[in-house]
């Protein structure tokens, strides 16, 4: 799996940009990636040193419209700690 295809795109929330401080970033990657694909990718694209990844899978929710209904698309959020001793991601640097 390419690097690319593994993060999809940047986590925005609170939680995410009360983490850049402490070189912890989030992202949205893809379901079937596991952590150390993740680690990988991250390390690949950004130039970074990972020391950990967490991640959380979120099942998509109902909704309906009329008598018509379906899910939403699963997601997988990637959380990531970078060592101590790497530069930070520039990316976020400008979100802060």
């Amino acid at each position: 799996m390419n690097a690319y295809d593994v993060i999809k795109k940047p986590v925005t929330s609170e939680k995410s940009y009360a983490g850049i401080a402490r070189k912890k970033y989030g992202f949205i990657v893809d379901v079937n990636a596991t952590k150390t694909d993740i680690k990988k990718a991250v390390e690949e694209i950004f130039k970074v040193k990972v020391d950990k990844v967490n991640t959380v899978n979120i099942k998509g929710k109902l909704k309906r419209q009329g008598r018509t209904q379906g899910y939403t698309s699963d997601i997988k959020k990637a959380y990531v700690q970078l060592k101590a001793e790497s530069k930070p991601i520039e990316f976020f640097e400008s979100l802060s």
